[in-house]
């Protein structure tokens, strides 16, 4: 046994790692962790041997026996912890499988604390997500037990680095699989997990998963989120070893680092469903009719369409493409007269731009102009609608880009859009992460000035809370010039929405260094120019006090016995801050400038004694200034000990340093005029657009119009032909009735008037006296009755007022051929009122001569008296009949000859 112990230890540690025997195996674990431990650093080369044959970690790591492996997992902890992130990149595509499978679902506690640690440790080493995507298979495995372990493991990952570290996306698209698991212990880790993850996301979580549970879950869950929502924002526990080294190379942040740092730990610590969510392809989901509805005359289509449009934009993340078609459609759509086409095109726009963020900012131009417009809209939907639509554009873009715009509509005729885009404006500041540049807050000052001298109130507490809200960002100082010219009224105004805004945005000022360098820039040419003279008189130190010991002269001017001496000294004392801002902007003097100063004691004394004179201290004229300057030759040498007013600068190099500040005068005034020059060319950028925008709808209207006209032309050319047709056919229709008559006049005409021989006229008489056929008339002769008949006849038609031969047809009431039947005698049914002639119609004529023929036949044929009565008599009867039938015929002929004649 001896033998076989020594034997077994001096094999090499890989072969004792793959040896038979367990114990081998076992202590090859127990050394393998000491030698690692020992070890100097990562390069060490006990390490070596495991880097070229990883696939010794996955025997290891997966031991038949428990008690070996348990030592297995615990050395290649230590491998991990001391073998750096070479270690962990060579080994983990081998044992974080076999760890998941076998170490984290082991029935000893120490072996799932050492592969839990295993497993951590992979992800410090470099990152998060090659570990995942090897835990994520093991989920689908047979045994309940592995597939709760491997969830207990995410849990722990998310736990200790949190989802800055870890992508929550690949494990929140498997988490309901795990939720429908049939094992309880699954479905509780399960919901561990989703707990844990709603600590760091919160309700950004819920899109991705939140569908698939069944509703007994999601109120499990929701009863499992309240009552962690109280907790406060988790942090990360665990850092990378890059961190690690991150944090190690920094130096002690101070109090200020601290409170930035807690602020964007608390701001960065909820994640949003847009990072987290998968891009959807909405263009190809679209109807191919979709535009052709949004532009159909019906308002309920364009509705149907846009409700439609709604559905497919609302999700968290939508694919880029190109949807300028889109937009510009949706920004039509604001200026439907329909408010709920207005209010649902809105909604599409919201989402819309929520679902795109940065890539909505080209079309940003396209829509927000005409929603700011139609924000003249009274109804509390509309404009709450409008509104958000705005946030959503806001959201997707940032406040430089819509500050343009909105200070345009600001100025805007109509209150309600002045009042809605004020309140844009408003969220805007309180919403952005991005503190405005100087020219920018100058220019809403001055727009939210212009609104504190509207005389609506609404528009002047509007004005007060964005100075207020940006007096918060920018800090009161440096809104102080801003607010100059106001009134206290307003200033206190000002003041309290100063207090209570609340601000996403700080302005933090440069530290002075950096503020100072450009400053330094313009004096670099000088300096070097001072430098080329005293060269050689760069090691003089003297003047350094001097530069100090200045400025602190001119505070003793009293007269007095003790600072008589010392009065010669403060007249180029007071010179010297002048040539310490010239020569050092940086705060040390260049010796360049303080190396003239010990040749002026060996220049001649004259030149400076007339210096004086002039009362620099401001003791005025009089005995003090004069008696110690005649009285005191000491002062006087000072005086000349002292350096000259010029501050040691030659007049070339004043006047270099002049034109220097000139051109500086001059770039800064230029800068100006074109900062200027561009709002101006902006305006009319933007006056252009909208006189273009209004070209094209006056267009669009005069098109409209046109083909109106032109539909109405169309239709009326088709009447006219439709009426011309009419016109047509009446007049046919006239002309055969006129050739009907004709033929029938021409028929009738000349047996009027004729008699037959033989005949006996008073029989004749007779007859037609007692069937009273002419009027009542009973003349003895044929002439006389045709006079008597005629003239009736003409009575009656005058008396009646109707002669319609003669208003029909241009004939006149004298002609024979109407006014006589076959005798020449007229009919008596002629002078009925308001009924044309008998004798007009043929049919009536005809029969009238054949009952008359039949009659004087009978008559002739007949020789008794009383028999030919009794014939006149019926004969009589049948006419008054027929007469009565005529009346009403000629009833309808005359309606119809005038329907012709019209």
């Amino acid at each position: 046994m001896a033998e076989q112990e020594e034997d077994f230890s001096s094999l090499p540690l890989p072969d004792r790692f793959t040896h038979k025997v367990w114990k081998v195996r076992k202590a090859a674990y127990e050394d393998a962790a000491k030698q690692f431990e020992v070890t100097p650093d990562e390069h060490d080369p006990a390490f070596r041997p495991f880097l070229n044959d990883p696939g010794l970690w996955k025997g290891a790591a997966a031991d038949s026996n428990v008690a070996a492996q348990q030592d297995g997992i615990a050395a290649l902890c230590a491998f991990l912890k001391f073998g750096g992130r070479e270690g962990c990149t060579r080994t983990r595509q081998h044992t974080v499988t076999p760890l998941a499978e076998k170490g984290l679902a082991s029935t000893r506690a120490a072996t799932k604390a050492s592969a839990l640690e295993a497993i951590l440790l992979y992800v410090e080493l470099d990152t998060a997500g090659p570990i995942i995507e090897e835990l994520l298979p093991v989920l689908s495995n047979k045994q309940p037990k592995v597939v709760a372990a491997t969830l207990a493991s995410l849990t722990a990952i998310i736990h200790n680095y949190g989802c800055k570290i870890v992508d929550p996306k690949p494990i929140l698209k498997v988490l309901p699989k795990a939720f429908g698991h049939a094992d309880k212990n699954v479905r509780a880790e399960a919901t561990n997990l989703a707990v844990e993850f709603y600590r760091w996301l919160r309700e950004a979580m819920k899109p991705m998963f939140w569908g698939d549970l069944k509703p007994t879950q999601q109120t499990d869950m929701e009863a499992a989120f309240e009552k962690i929502k109280a907790e406060p924002a988790p942090k990360q526990e665990r850092f990378l070893r890059s961190q690690q080294a991150a944090m190690a190379r920094a130096p002690p942040p101070g109090e200020d680092a601290a409170e930035e740092e807690d602020e964007l730990e608390a701001e960065g610590v909820e994640i949003d469903a847009f990072d987290l969510a998968e891009p959807q392809d909405v263009l190809s989901k679209m109807a191919p009719d979709f535009h052709e509805q949004l532009a159909s005359s019906k308002w309920k289509e364009r509705k149907e369409a846009l409700e439609a449009l709604f559905v497919l934009l609302n999700v968290p993340r939508i694919k880029d493409g190109d949807y300028g078609e889109v937009a510009r459609g949706l920004a039509k759509s604001m200026k439907d007269a329909n408010i709920a086409v207005v209010t649902q095109a809105a909604q599409c726009i919201e989402v819309m731009a929520k679902g795109m963020r940065k890539p909505f900012g080209k079309y940003r131009s396209t829509v927000t102009g005409p929603i700011m417009e139609r924000m003249k809209e009274k109804k509390a939907s509309v404009a709450d609608a409008l509104g958000a639509a705005l946030d959503g554009v806001f959201q997707a873009t940032s406040l430089s880009e819509n500050l343009e715009e909105v200070l345009e509509f600001l100025k805007h005729k109509n209150p309600q859009v002045k009042e809605g885009t004020m309140k844009f404006l408003i969220r805007c500041l309180r919403t952005t992460r991005e503190a405005p540049a100087k020219p920018e807050v100058a220019s809403i000052c001055e727009a939210a000035k212009k609104l504190l001298a509207e005389s609506s109130a609404p528009l002047r507490e509007g004005g007060a809370e964005i100075l207020g809200t940006v007096m918060k960002i920018m800090g009161e100082r440096a809104m102080g010039p801003h607010l100059e010219g106001l009134d206290e009224i307003r200033k206190t105004k000002i003041k309290e929405y100063f207090e209570t805004a609340e601000v996403k945005a700080k302005d933090k000022p440069k530290p002075p260094p950096a503020a100072a360098a450009p400053r330094a820039a313009p004096a670099a040419a000088p300096k070097k120019v001072l430098g080329k003279k005293p060269a050689p008189k760069k090691a003089a130190p003297a003047p350094s006090p001097y530069a100090q010991e200045a400025p602190a002269a001119p505070l003793a001017p009293q007269p007095t016995a003790k600072s008589v001496s010392k009065l010669g000294g403060p007249k180029p004392g007071l010179k010297a801050p002048l040539k310490r801002t010239i020569a050092g902007p940086g705060g040390a003097v260049p010796p360049s400038l303080a190396s003239p100063r010990r040749p002026v004691s060996q220049a001649p004394p004259p030149e400076e004694e007339p210096a004086p004179a002039p009362p620099r201290l401001g003791l005025g004229r009089g005995l003090a200034g004069r008696s110690l300057a005649a009285k005191t030759p000491a002062a006087a040498r000072e005086s000349a000990m002292s350096p000259p007013p010029s501050s040691g600068l030659s007049a070339l190099e004043r006047a270099e340093l002049e034109e220097l500040r000139l051109d500086k005068d001059r770039l800064l005034r230029q800068a100006d005029d074109m900062r200027q020059e561009r709002s101006r060319l902006n305006s009319e950028v933007q006056e252009l657009k909208n006189s273009n925008a209004q070209l094209i709808e006056d267009h669009t209207r005069d098109v409209l119009s046109i083909k109106a006209k032109e539909t109405q032309l169309v239709r009326a050319r088709s009447d006219c032909e439709a009426a011309e047709a009419m016109c047509g056919q009446l007049r046919r229709e006239m002309e055969r009735l006129k050739r009907a008559l004709t033929s029938a006049e021409r028929i009738n005409g000349p047996s009027s008037g004729m008699t037959s021989p033989g005949r006996d006229s008073s029989d004749e008489a007779g007859i037609y006296r007692d069937t009273g056929l002419y009027g009542g008339g009973a003349p003895t002769s044929y002439g006389s009755r045709t006079r008597m008949s005629f003239n009736s006849a003409l009575s009656e038609e005058k008396e009646n007022g109707i002669d319609p031969v003669a208003d029909k047809y241009g004939r006149s009431k004298l002609s024979p051929d109407l006014g006589m039947g076959r005798n020449g005698r007229t009919s008596a049914a002629s002078g009925s009122a308001g009924h044309i002639s008998p004798a007009r119609d043929p049919s009536y004529r005809s029969d009238r001569m054949r009952d008359r023929d039949s009659t004087l036949e009978s008559n002739r044929n007949s020789g008794s008296g009383v028999e030919s009565w009794k014939r006149a008599a019926e004969v009589t009867s049948a006419l008054k009949a027929k007469i009565e039938q005529m009346k009403v015929n000629s009833s309808t002929t005359k309606f119809s000859v005038q329907a012709s004649t019209y």
